[in-house]
C-alpha cells in the first residue's frame, strides 16, 4: 500500500502526495527553478537523446516543465513518439568542501493545460506544460552527506502506484 499525505503548495492549497519523495526533498524541489529534462526519439532507425535546460514546478504529484514556443521544442516533439523522460534537479551546496546535490526522476510525460503555473510569471505567459509522473526516483547530498566512507551515497525509491 501506498502512503498518501497532504502539503499546502505555494498558494496555500492543499495537496495530496505520495510518499516518494521526503519533506527534505521536497523543501529541496521548492527551492530550485532550474532542471534539465531528458528525452528521446527514433529519428532516421537510430535513437536520438536530447537533453534541455527548463523550469519546473512541482505539486507533490507532477512535475510540470513549459518553455518559450514550447509546441515546437524538441523535447515536445520526443514526448509524442516517447512518453518516457528523466529530469534532473541539482546544484552545488558547497564547493569546499565539494558538496553536490540533487534528484534524478525517471518518468512519463504527457501535455496538459495548466493555469497559475510558473510560466504564467514570464514575460511569455503560457499555460501548456509537460507534465511529468515520477516513477522512480534518486537523491543524493539532500538527507545525508553525499560522500560516507569515500564512496557516493544515492538514496532511491519507486512509485509503487
Amino acid at each position: 500500500m501506498q502512503n498518501v499525505f497532504c502539503f499546502l503548495n505555494e498558494e496555500g492549497r492543499e495537496i495530496m502526495s505520495n510518499a516518494m519523495f521526503s519533506e527534505r526533498e521536497k523543501q529541496y524541489l521548492g527551492s530550485q527553478r532550474l532542471a534539465r529534462i531528458a528525452t528521446a526519439s527514433l529519428t532516421d532507425g537510430s535513437i536520438q537523446p536530447d537533453v534541455a535546460p527548463v523550469g519546473f514546478d512541482f505539486d507533490g504529484e507532477y512535475f510540470y516543465v513549459g518553455g518559450m514556443n514550447l509546441l515546437k521544442s524538441t523535447k515536445y516533439k520526443n514526448i509524442q513518439k516517447n512518453s518516457m523522460v528523466a529530469i534532473v534537479i541539482d546544484d552545488l551546496k558547497s564547493v569546499n568542501p565539494w558538496e553536490p546535490r540533487g534528484l534524478r526522476i525517471y518518468g512519463i510525460a504527457d501535455v496538459v493545460t495548466r493555469q497559475g503555473g510558473y510560466m504564467a510569471q514570464t514575460d511569455h505567459p503560457s499555460a501548456t506544460y509537460i507534465r511529468i509522473k515520477p516513477l522512480k526516483k534518486w537523491s543524493w547530498g539532500i538527507e545525508e552527506p553525499v560522500f560516507l566512507q569515500g564512496r557516493f551515497n544515492v538514496k532511491k525509491s519507486s512509485n509503487t502506484s
